[in-house]
């Protein structure tokens, strides 16, 4: 799998890192219930997923949009 990392271009898997789901955060005034799901309560769908991964060698954050059953990145922001 290669993921295209915006400042070294087409990479390797192996150089990143996944750092799970890009959810949304509940705010700081969020009921206790909002963080136990955000926490805890965690889908694990086949198919197109958005997720945070780490690129190591750069130190560059990513949003990776790829489908977890064939592997395909669709797109990096």
């Amino acid at each position: 799998m290669r993921i295209a990392c915006p400042h070294c271009g087409p990479r390797d898997r192996r150089e990143f890192s996944p750092r799970g789901a890009a959810l949304t955060r509940p705010g700081p005034k969020a009921a206790p219930e909002d963080w136990d799901a955000y926490i805890h309560q965690r889908d694990n769908p086949a198919g197109i997923t958005r997720e945070h991964w780490y690129h190591i060698p750069c130190g560059t954050w990513l949003t990776v949009t790829r489908d977890t059953v064939t592997h395909v990145v669709e797109a990096t922001e």
